[in-house]
């Protein structure tokens, strides 16, 4: 599902390289459930970006289900990122939404029909357990509950890979337990 064949990425400054991954060889099966750890500049997020590509790597090559993303040509890319499910630490959901249209909007944008969407976004919500808080915002729900909604938003549509760039960075070390025991079950549900 996901593969990296010897893939490094170096970021150039003005005057020095700055080697972010170097030649990384994994290879991720559908329904595998996997953490990349390591300290704060070690390539996780650079990962993650190869893999939605916002990056190219510099040297190597990339795998999403069987497509080789180093070929992928620019008007394919949104296509590719419909597939994935991106949950981001800093939540990023809209404060004037509710969070049914939170979670809503993100399939609105992908001409998912309507139909479709009163369906799954109250079944992701029940998934992270907060269809009873479909009407409230954000700035009503606490840390942890703004996360589950930023789950719920990745999940809504679902995608056949679930991206989480430090899903647990911006709640407390029990939400954070919490948070991964979702992502765990969720991964076991096989959504």
């Amino acid at each position: 599902m996901i593969e990296f064949e010897h893939v490094s990425k170096t970021y150039e400054t003005h005057n020095d390289e700055n080697v972010a991954l170097e030649d990384i060889n994994i290879h991720i099966e559908e329904g595998e459930f996997v953490f990349i750890l390591g300290h704060s500049g070690a390539g996780k997020s650079t990962f993650l970006k190869l893999i939605q590509m916002e990056e190219k790597p510099t040297e190597g090559r990339v795998f999403i289900n069987g497509q080789d993303l180093t070929k992928l040509k620019r008007r394919k890319v949104p296509y590719l990122r419909r597939q994935m499910g991106v949950v981001f630490q800093d939540f990023r959901l809209i404060p004037t939404m509710t969070v049914y249209e939170n979670v809503a909007f993100a399939m609105r944008v992908t001409n998912i029909s309507t139909k479709k969407i009163k369906a799954r976004v109250p079944f992701a919500l029940s998934l992270v357990g907060l269809e009873d808080k479909m009407d409230r915002l954000p700035d009503e729900l606490s840390g942890g509950e703004q996360q589950r909604v930023a789950v719920a938003r990745a999940l809504a549509h679902g995608p056949k890979i679930i991206i989480a760039d430090e899903p647990t960075g911006n709640i407390d070390p029990e939400m954070s337990m919490d948070i991964m025991q979702l992502f765990e079950a969720i991964n076991k549900v096989n959504i």
